[in-house]
C-alpha cells in the first residue's frame, strides 16, 4: 500500500525521488519509499540526511544544485504550485533580472487555506492548465505565453515586458495571437513593436 511505513525502507526508491528533485524529497515521498519520521529522525541524525525545513529533506552527500531553493519551494506546496511571474520569465531565459523573490502560483482553491508561507516568495492564486506549463529541470514553471500575461496583468514594468515579448517572439516561443494580455498592457505606450 502506497505510503504504508511499515513497508521495508527502499533506499533505491528515496534516491530515485530525489535525485530528480536536486537531492530533495518531501515526507510524503519518504513515507511512499516506506521511511517513516522516525527512520528520518534516525537518518538525520547518522548524517546521511539533513532537515531543509518542515517536511522537506536533503540527501546529504547528492551534490548541491542550480534549482535548489527553487525545488524547495516547490515541495513546500505540496507540488501542487508552478514557478511563475518573474521566477518563470527568468528560468525561460527571457530577462536577465534576477529577481529577489520567488514567485509561485497555487491553485485557486488554496486561496482561503492558512499556512506560513516561506520568507521570499510571493504566492498567486490561479487554475494553471496542463498547456499552461512547462519544466526548468526539476520544477514546474508557466509556458512562456501564460508568463507574459500573467506579467501583464501584475504590472510589470513596460519597457521590461515589451523586451521580453519581443525576445520571446524572436525566439519562437510564442505567437502574437497567445499575447493578449501583454497587447493589452502595451497598448497605452505604443504597443508591442515600439
Amino acid at each position: 500500500m502506497v505510503g504504508d511505513t511499515s513497508e521495508t525502507p527502499e533506499w533505491d526508491r528515496l534516491y530515485e525521488v530525489a535525485a530528480a528533485q536536486e537531492g530533495l524529497f518531501a515526507t510524503q515521498q519518504a513515507a511512499e519509499a516506506g521511511y517513516s519520521p522516525q527512520l528520518l529522525v534516525h537518518h538525520i541524525r547518522g548524517g546521511r540526511m539533513l532537515r531543509v525545513r518542515r517536511g522537506i529533506y536533503r540527501l546529504v552527500h547528492f551534490p548541491a544544485g542550480e534549482h535548489e531553493e527553487l525545488v524547495t519551494v516547490w515541495l513546500w506546496s505540496e507540488q501542487a504550485g508552478v514557478l511563475s511571474h518573474e521566477t518563470a520569465l527568468g528560468l525561460h531565459g527571457l530577462s536577465g533580472a534576477l529577481p529577489a523573490q520567488v514567485h509561485l502560483t497555487l491553485p485557486a482553491a488554496w486561496t482561503k487555506r492558512r499556512f506560513r508561507v516561506p520568507e521570499g516568495v510571493v504566492l498567486h492564486h490561479a487554475d494553471i492548465e496542463p498547456n499552461e506549463r512547462t519544466w526548468a529541470g526539476p520544477v514546474p514553471i508557466t509556458s512562456v505565453s501564460r508568463t507574459l500575461n500573467d506579467l501583464a496583468t501584475s504590472g510589470l514594468s513596460p519597457e521590461l515586458l515589451r523586451q521580453a515579448a519581443q525576445q520571446a517572439l524572436r525566439r519562437g516561443l510564442t505567437t502574437r495571437g497567445e499575447l493578449a494580455d501583454v497587447e493589452h498592457a502595451l497598448a497605452p505606450f505604443g504597443g508591442l513593436a515600439a
